[in-house]
């Protein structure tokens, strides 16, 4: 897949479950949830009954690896990468100089939140592959979840050079607009995306996402529900830009909106997630079997020492467990390992909750050392602040 279809969405936090690696590329772990009449499916699984009869096809393999990698952030479905894993895993001395080999192995290092090794591997393909902009795009969407701007924006500008012109001005944008820059990165990224020529569907949902989320935090929420609906109108599969959606729609009391836009989208953590706050806020009857589902799941993740969905099993238990101890321990950790917005969202709601302010101050931290400009997260540190508070 081209760079601009998911760089720097690595910053949502999409994995949620520790991938299983099947023994061999024969084993059949489970029918995974699809249509036959899917063309991406089909697609994967034509390439896989090639592989049966070409088993040292390099090329093949990253295709499928890579196909694999594409599915599970489309559709939310972690699996996936435990499939795009197995592909890969016979390439480990082989392609040791293959680009492809080191861009896939950083995409699934970082899935699994293995940040540092997952920066050395991008680094290895671009190294390989200078001409590439896509292993840069990956560097900084790491660098994004790890709230290091400068190192972020030093990427997408060494990308630029590289990229379809769109893609360099929103990477760079989406840097600045977290560094204190807002208005005038949504404003440039405005202008670049009226004034450029005819462009993909991936780079327009990309852009109009973007564009969404700081017109969110510009309080322009009539520009951002545009920017939203001209994203959905692309016909790209992203739940990514689902979550964001609804997140707007949940927080400006519109749930029944949110209960049919993710209509069958249960198998995602992240979607399903949304689907019990909006039902729940809805009173809709699915609500409670929703719950049940979340909190199953994350039970089988903390057994099996999973820590790759702490965000969102953190919003699952302040928001619908009611349980703001157990969140704010969730949160804490989380935060340790991934310092995004709604990392520090979810810690400085949860500290408030548990009434231990003092355990938001990484947070608050992060907020004024990166003039970060965000009303909602401002008004949070507000709170935590108080006499009695954090400070």
């Amino acid at each position: 897949m081209k760079a601009i279809g998911l760089v720097l969405l690595v910053s949502l936090g999409l994995a949620h479950a520790a991938p299983y690696t099947p023994a061999s590329d024969s084993e059949v772990v489970e029918r995974l949830p699809g249509r036959a009449s899917d063309p991406a499916i089909g697609r994967v699984d034509s390439l896989r009954k090639q592989l049966a009869a070409r088993p040292s096809d390099v090329g093949l393999r990253l295709e499928i690896a890579r196909r694999y990698f594409d599915l599970a952030m489309a559709q939310g479905d972690p699996r996936y990468v435990g499939y795009a894993s197995a592909a890969l895993a016979p390439l480990a001395t082989s392609a040791a100089d293959n680009a492809d080999h080191w861009l896939l192995r950083g995409l699934i290092q970082q899935y699994s939140h293995e940040f540092e090794a997952a920066l050395a591997s991008l680094a290895k393909s671009s190294q390989l592959n200078p001409a590439s902009p896509e292993p840069l795009s990956w560097r900084a969407a790491v660098y994004m979840v790890q709230a290091r701007y400068p190192e972020a924006l030093a990427e997408c500008e060494r990308l630029s050079p590289l990229a379809d012109p769109l893609l360099g001005a929103g990477c760079s944008a989406y840097a600045r607009a977290s560094s204190g820059q807002l208005q005038t990165a949504f404003e440039s990224l405005s202008k670049a995306v009226q004034n450029a020529a005819k462009t993909s569907p991936e780079m327009l949902l990309w852009l109009n996402t973007r564009l969404a989320e700081m017109a969110v935090r510009l309080q322009r929420n009539d520009v951002a529900e545009n920017h939203f609906r001209s994203a959905l109108k692309q016909g790209v599969t992203d739940q990514f830009l689902l979550g964001a959606y609804a997140d707007f729609l949940l927080a400006r009391q519109r749930p029944t909106e949110v209960l049919t836009l993710l209509a069958g989208w249960e198998r995602s953590d992240i979607l399903l997630l949304r689907l019990a706050l909006a039902g729940r806020a809805a009173n809709d009857p699915r609500a409670t079997g929703w719950a049940t589902q979340l909190r199953e799941r994350f039970q089988a993740a903390a057994l099996r020492g999973d820590k790759l969905h702490e965000q969102e099993a953190a919003r699952f238990e302040l928001d619908i467990e009611a349980q703001p101890a157990k969140a704010l321990d969730l949160a804490s950790r989380n935060y340790q390992e991934q310092k995004e917005p709604r990392d520090a969202e979810i810690l400085m709601r949860a500290a408030l909750a548990a009434k231990q302010p003092r355990a938001a101050v990484p947070a608050l931290d992060w907020l004024r050392t990166s003039k970060y400009e965000d009303p909602m997260l401002t008004g949070l540190a507000e709170k935590l602040s108080t006499p009695g508070g954090a400070r």
